[in-house]
């Protein structure tokens, strides 16, 4: 056997392992956010609808199964062979196009933290990758075997709560480390590295994110930047694909819907809330990025939750009538019989 069909081997062998662990792990509640700081494993056994939502920076790791990611007009795919490399906060559509009981769909998430990044830059001496240019701020890479074991090392974790505060952050950075060795990694150094233009624009990021609701002006953003708008509008469409506007757009109804399903506020007040001065505007924007009107989307979405979660509660009795005991032979005991004045006194 040659050094090609070890390296196979392993691979099979620790994707094995890791999916083995995740599925025990999630069991029957598909997503299960664990108490390794930033680590979440996933668990499907039916295929998902695109979804609007935002990745945050974070590596995502395929054991089973493959998922698509749409950035703007650019489309990403990874599966048991890639794993998906987030720099910068990004709103995305993403779905699960293939997933059963019998071959399920398992992953799982890590947040990755800047500060660690930026660390790791520091003392770490790593290559120099050229040509991040105009990529964007999501990247595919082989999920390699030394990647693999340490993901295997970290979900070990959450089975030894004692073990998590000393070695979860040594593993992390082991990660991180590993990502940055490649190319994959360049735009996430970029990021990282004080001045570069990539860190400034996602500083210019940032700030949209945690201020979405209010007022957009893009020069005061090329200004924070330290950037002429036209350099500024170029490097922030290189990072995500769309423009300041469209970015906050997008950050803005994915915050409505989330206020209309978990809180169960109106069209109207979720427009308002967000930053929407026209409930007309955003409800048309609303139709144009989720593919129905607001009412009808939430109305449809609680109907899913409701049926999904019947059919949990369904599984979940019948696995425990199977798991029961057999109740063994009826041993009938037998007593004098009463008599007759007592029987007519009940």
């Amino acid at each position: 056997m040659n050094g090609a069909d070890d390296g196979a081997g392993l691979v099979r062998r620790l994707r094995s392992e890791l999916s083995s662990k995740i599925e025990h792990l999630v069991g029957k509640t598909e997503k299960r956010i664990t108490d390794v700081p930033g680590l979440t494993i996933v668990r499907r056994v039916k295929p998902t609808a695109p979804s609007c939502v935002t990745y945050e920076p974070s590596l995502a790791v395929i054991t089973q199964g493959r998922k698509e990611v749409v950035l703007g007009a650019r489309t990403f795919v990874y599966d048991e062979t890639r794993y998906l490399l987030t720099s910068v906060d990004l709103p995305i559509i993403s779905h699960i196009p293939e997933a059963s009981e019998s071959k399920p769909f398992i992953g799982l998430a890590l947040k990755l933290e800047p500060s660690v990044v930026r660390e790791l830059l520091r003392v770490a001496e790593l290559p120099t990758w050229e040509g991040t240019g105009d990529s964007p701020a999501m990247a595919t890479g082989k999920t390699t075997p030394e990647i693999l074991d340490a993901c295997r090392r970290l979900v070990d974790l959450v089975g030894k709560p004692n073990e998590i505060p000393v070695l979860s952050s040594l593993i992390q950075r082991e990660i991180i480390f590993r990502i940055l060795n490649g190319p994959e990694g360049a735009r996430l150094r970029a990021v990282a590295t004080l001045g570069n233009q990539s860190q400034r624009t996602a500083r210019a990021i940032e700030w949209i994110r945690t201020s979405y609701a209010k007022p957009l002006r893009v020069e005061e953003l090329a200004e924070m930047t330290g950037m002429a708008v036209s350099t500024f509008h170029h490097h922030f469409r290189a990072l995500t694909s769309m423009s300041p506007v469209q970015y906050q757009k997008q950050l803005r109804l994915q915050a409505a819907r989330g206020l209309m399903i978990t809180e169960g506020v109106d069209a109207a007040s979720a427009a308002f809330e967000v930053g929407y001065e026209s409930p007309s505007q955003f409800s048309r924007e609303y139709r144009r990025l989720f593919g129905q009107s607001p009412i009808i989307d939430v109305r449809n979405h609680r109907v899913s939750q409701a049926s999904a979660t019947a059919q949990a509660d369904r599984a979940t009795i019948a696995a425990g009538e199977r798991a029961a005991p057999s109740p063994g032979p009826i041993r009938r005991k037998t007593t004098a019989p009463k008599p007759l004045a007592l029987l007519r006194r009940r």
